[in-house]
């Protein structure tokens, strides 16, 4: 069962399409497994266009519709030939990778540390999303730490506890500055999260910061 969500902020933003696009992409992925807030995002989207149609009707410049023709009768361009399906690094047995991820690319797993690995995601159409995901063995702990901007993740597999709650498979966190926290693994099962930071995270351990620093996230 899924126990934290994103908020009313987030899924409103989902809705109305103005996530960032490593947001987007995270709580897309919470969006696919999580049948309550993807309700939430259609009553959202059904309230926008009950609004949009109430709303007075604005004028729009005399050319406005000839433009649009011509557009419509432009020729489209040819679509460029589909790419070799990517490669992607392993995931557990029976585990999906999230379809927000289609048309991403992901990186083989690179080592972190002792039991911890790191995927790189980019994003074709954005390059400067930090997006990314993080594989721990059963037990390990993310080195504590705060945040500049807003860390999101979505835990694909396995859980974690970082003091304020326990966070399993499905399940959705949003921290920012005012959080400082060291995420601890399940010692049952390896912890898989996908995660997008605008900003930086700030490790108190001057080792860590060396490491994320090397490593982008």
């Amino acid at each position: 069962m899924i126990h934290h969500h994103p908020d009313d902020e987030l899924l409103l933003a989902a809705a109305a399409g103005t996530l960032d696009t490593g947001a987007s992409i995270v709580v897309t992925a919470h969006l696919e497994s999580c049948a309550q807030c993807r309700l939430a995002v259609r009553r959202f989207e059904d309230v926008g266009g009950e609004m949009l149609e109430a709303s007075e009707p604005m004028a729009v410049a005399d050319d406005a519709l000839a433009k649009a023709l011509a557009a419509i009768d432009s020729p489209v361009p040819p679509r460029p030939a589909p790419s070799p399906r990517m490669t992607r690094p392993s995931l557990p047995a029976g585990l999906r990778w999230p379809h927000s991820l289609a048309r991403c690319t992901v990186s083989s797993w690179r080592r972190l540390g002792p039991g911890m690995r790191y995927s790189r995601v980019t994003v074709p159409h954005d390059r400067d999303a930090n997006v990314f995901l993080l594989r721990m063995d059963a037990g390990k702990a993310v080195a504590r730490h705060t945040h500049v901007g807003r860390e999101l993740t979505h835990v694909m597999h396995g859980s974690f506890h970082d003091g304020r709650s326990l966070f399993a498979a499905g399940d959705f966190d949003a921290a920012d500055e005012s959080v400082h926290h060291e995420p601890v693994l399940g010692v049952d099962s390896e912890c898989i999260c996908l995660a997008s930071v605008s900003g930086r995270l700030v490790f108190d351990s001057a080792v860590a910061r060396a490491i994320s620093a090397l490593a982008g996230i």
